[in-house]
């Protein structure tokens, strides 16, 4: 090739690049290797994660090492233990009453989760699949609902089944049920939310095969969408297993000391110890992390799909 053939190929080829042809090997942005641009250089980026590690972990290290400590190690500030016992698991189960605070609090939580997540599922397929009449302002609802503070509904559901009570001539007040009802009322609305996300992801032309194939609209719900929404589920009912789990506000109220949840008995045995002369830290520290361990381990199950149900809908 001669010198001026190789001047007038370079042309071309330079020209075609600015045009956006596809002569030429093309890079993408950061480098052709596709390597991400880090926010932070890395001597920085393993300094905060070293101190965000540290902010999360000191607490729960701390309350571990309190729950195998004495009582008087830990009034003295000691962090670690002199000499680790683990008789306080032990004495927790006949002072603090928290056998029946976790069996109340696993009946009503896991209740509230498993028909929350269901019913989401069938309010939120008729609301994205459907079109009627009110269907975005109850859309509109759903997040409305959310900024109404529990504290603001605590009287008015007090008013309310004390009034049920007195009309139906059956206690209310003190039963399960009216834990139940309530934690429904405030997890339905988030968790349909969530399920309307999700459900937006999946195309429509599942439905219409089915349909096509002679499936009614409840075979279309529970042999098509139910498959394909366990993530979807599994977010909405974990949220919904939370509130009731973690509640106190309601559950103080609303209960007595045969139906109290194992947040209210963690909160009764720490204020009969506010008098005392040495509190008994260790057990109080060993009930807490006893009543958090079924959520711990709830989320290393599900951790999946938590993840695809979380940010399902994100991306068209």
């Amino acid at each position: 090739m001669t010198v001026r053939e190789e001047t007038t190929t370079r042309g071309a080829v330079a020209a075609t690049r600015r045009a956006g042809g596809t002569a030429g090997p093309r890079h993408r942005p950061g480098g052709g290797s596709g390597a991400v641009h880090r926010l932070l250089p890395a001597p920085l980026r393993v300094l905060v994660l070293g101190v965000l590690l540290v902010v999360v972990l000191a607490p729960v290290l701390y309350m571990v090492f309190a729950s195998v400590s004495s009582d008087l190690s830990v009034a003295e500030g000691s962090f670690l233990p002199s000499s680790p016992d683990l008789g306080n698991y032990l004495r927790i189960w006949s002072t603090v009453e928290l056998g029946r605070g976790l069996v109340n609090s696993l009946l009503v939580a896991g209740a509230v989760a498993a028909v929350c997540a269901f019913v989401a599922l069938g309010s939120a397929y008729v609301l994205v699949r459907y079109a009627f009449r009110g269907r975005l302002a109850i859309l509109r609802g759903l997040l409305a609902l959310q900024s109404i503070p529990g504290t603001l509904m605590l009287l008015p559901v007090f008013v309310l089944f004390a009034s049920a009570a007195q009309l139906l001539g059956v206690p209310v007040i003190g039963t399960r049920w009216a834990l139940f009802v309530t934690y429904l009322t405030f997890a339905l609305p988030f968790s349909t939310w969530v399920m309307v996300t999700y459900l937006r992801g999946l195309p429509p032309e599942l439905d219409e095969a089915a349909r096509v194939d002679g499936a009614s609209a409840w075979q279309v719900l529970t042999r098509v969408i139910l498959p394909l929404s366990w993530p979807g589920l599994v977010v909405a009912g974990i949220f919904a297993l939370l509130l009731g789990w973690n509640d106190v506000l309601f559950a103080s109220v609303l209960t007595n000391p045969e139906t109290r949840t194992a947040a209210v008995a963690l909160q009764v045995f720490g204020a009969t110890q506010e008098g005392g002369a040495i509190p008994v830290y260790g057990q109080l520290m060993a009930a807490a992390l006893v009543c958090a361990a079924p959520v711990v381990l709830l989320y290393l199950v599900f951790q999946r799909y938590l993840i695809s149900g979380l940010t399902a809908g994100g991306v068209k």
